[in-house]
């Protein structure tokens, strides 16, 4: 898949780690990973109290989602955060930097004021848009 990043000069640079907007040239299937929070494997929940944990354990559930549909991280193409507390901003995306390493994906990031658990701080869906594998 070649995603591109599309940027305007009628817009201003992006203040975090995402994309104006993206363009993706492919054939395959397209992936609508639900809501990840911070609950781990185990069914615990990372990094209660701390938003910089809470984002790491997001995003390797996001990787782990768009893996299991044949595809990795530079195939997601747009995701939605919802945040408990808009001050985190600079800190989520210092940890999207590290998962979202090629072209970042377009997004948006709003705060909301409850998550199913009191214990959560962010939350990301996304979409991806994953080539088919040759046979």
């Amino acid at each position: 898949m070649s995603k591109t990043n599309v940027v305007s000069p009628a817009l201003a640079t992006p203040n975090g780690h995402f994309s104006q907007a993206s363009t993706i040239e492919a054939s395959g299937k397209l992936v609508f990973v639900s809501g990840m929070t911070a609950r781990n494997n185990e069914g615990g929940i990372t990094g209660i109290g701390n938003i910089t944990e809470q984002t790491h354990q997001v995003c390797q559930n996001l990787k782990a989602a768009v893996e299991a549909a044949g595809g990795t991280l530079d195939d997601i193409c747009r995701v939605d955060v919802y945040v408990r507390n808009m001050e985190d901003f600079q800190a989520i995306h210092e940890v999207r930097r590290q998962y979202f390493t090629g072209e970042p994906p377009a997004s948006t990031m709003v705060e909301v004021s409850k998550f199913v658990s009191k214990d959560y701080l962010i939350e990301i869906n996304a979409i991806a848009v994953v080539q088919e594998q040759a046979s």
